[in-house]
């Protein structure tokens, strides 16, 4: 009977300690080591002697523990620092022959019938707090191979300008420098979130999220694009200034396969959802060179690049642009160059071609026929309407009304605006011809 009650004390026990592991996600051999550590140190409390260092070894198969008194061997008395961990040779080779310095010696001590309430509470206290560290331990362990993965938490809480996020097991948290700028976060709010670094706290594991991080736009792109997720397409590097605009390189490996086109998808719908799950940041496609001038070239798109020339001392590109294209070039803010510099990681510098005197000299003639030709038709508006013609016996001409005055008037400007326009359009033809065949030879002799 009492065999029987034991056995069915010892499964239930057995199927406590799977449901430990199971609950808190730690390993058995962990919880095992957790209750020897217990008995020991409930039978210090209860039973223990102030030289001895108390060890247990529990089978959770049978139920039973042995307790020993552990001690590792040193050559000479002055070598012992602990009198309760360490003893000398010569005493230890009284108990076993055969030891060697180094090595434990291990006594066996006979286990109590009981233990008291105190020790009890105890072996209690133990457990469980050796339960809660290894439950720290495992979500750390857990989150930290999640390093550089991008999950969807819930807003739980907003404590100043920090949010805290619900991830399931548990909970992170955004700092300001990692949030984006003019987003609106609301509790309750399901986000994506990349985990940027995850640390040891004195609560248990600290996990770090961002929404700014540049392998944020890597993640959600071999989420959308099945090429990319594949391995066909590859995004080489991301320069990203969050909440504004972010720029991607990306190379094929097949051919085949049109890189550019593959990311944007049909009518723009892979790189919208993608857009969309940034809060509408902008992203800019474009195709990854080996060659440092073509892949600088590309990267100062939407503007059209003349020449790159490449200086591999300094590790700087200086970029030549059409006038009209230098602003574009640049950017809002010098965002476009900005961005291209980090995707490219040159210093990239951009100048205007420069212009040809004689050019210079039409284009600023130009400019003041245009002006002039401004101000001669603000006069011909700002001129005030003439006399009305009297004629004896009769108080008005009859087409000298006032509607007609102003259709008169707006008759007048409209030819004076059309020959500008005419003189404009044939001035510009002329810069673009370039100079006539006259001043070609004239210059030629000189």
């Amino acid at each position: 009977m009492l065999a029987r009650n034991k056995s069915m004390l010892t499964k239930e026990f057995d199927a406590a300690i799977n449901q430990i592991c199971d609950e808190k996600s730690i390993d058995r051999e962990v919880v095992i080591k957790t209750i020897e550590a217990a008995l020991a140190a409930a039978y210090r409390k209860d039973y223990g002697k102030p030289d001895q260092n108390i060890k247990t070894q529990f089978n959770p198969k049978t139920g039973n523990f042995d307790i020993f008194d552990v001690k590792e061997v040193v050559a000479e008395e002055e070598e012992i620092t602990d009198s309760r961990k360490q003893i000398v040779l010569s005493e230890a080779k009284k108990k076993k022959k055969s030891v060697k310095v180094g090595e434990e010696i291990k006594a066996k001590i006979k286990p109590p019938g009981d233990y008291g309430r105190v020790a009890a509470q105890t072996a209690k206290q133990v457990i469980v707090q050796r339960i809660r560290e290894a439950e720290r331990n495992a979500l750390f362990q857990t989150f930290k191979k999640r390093e550089g993965e991008l999950v969807i938490g819930v807003i739980q809480r907003i404590e100043g300008n920090t949010i805290f996020v619900d991830l399931g097991q548990t909970t992170g948290f955004i700092p300001i420098s990692e949030q984006v700028s003019g987003e609106n976060y609301q509790i309750n709010q399901r986000l994506k979130v990349y985990i940027s670094e995850v640390r040891e706290g004195s609560k248990g594991p600290e996990v770090v999220l961002s929404r700014t991080h540049p392998e944020m736009i890597k993640i959600l792109f071999s989420l959308e694009v099945p090429e990319v997720n594949a391995g066909t397409v590859e995004i080489k590097t991301v320069a990203r200034e969050p909440g504004l605009r972010s720029k991607i390189a990306v190379k094929s490996s097949d051919p085949e396969v049109d890189p550019i086109g593959a990311c944007v998808g049909q009518r723009g719908s892979r790189v919208q959802a993608v857009i969309n799950e940034i809060d509408g940041e902008k992203i800019d496609i474009i195709e990854w060179a080996k060659d440092p001038a073509k892949f600088i070239s590309n990267a100062l798109a939407p503007a059209k690049v003349v020449n790159v020339e490449v200086g591999k001392e300094d590790n700087t590109a200086r970029v030549l642009v059409e006038p009209d294209q230098l602003s574009l070039a640049i950017g809002k803010e010098g965002q476009n160059v900005r961005l291209a510099a980090k995707l490219t990681t040159w210093k990239i510098d951009v100048k205007p071609v420069p212009v040809k005197e004689e050019e210079k000299v039409e284009v600023k003639k130009v400019k003041e026929e245009k002006e002039a030709r401004k101000e001669t038709v603000q006069k011909v508006k700002n001129q005030p309407s003439s006399p009305e013609p009297q004629v004896e016996g009769k108080s008005k001409v009859k087409n000298a009304s006032p509607t007609g005055r102003q259709a008169n008037k707006k008759s007048k400007i409209k030819k004076v605006e059309k020959k500008t326009v005419k003189k404009e359009k044939k001035k510009d033809k002329r810069i673009k011809k370039g100079p006539s065949k006259e001043k070609k030879e004239k210059e030629n002799k000189k």
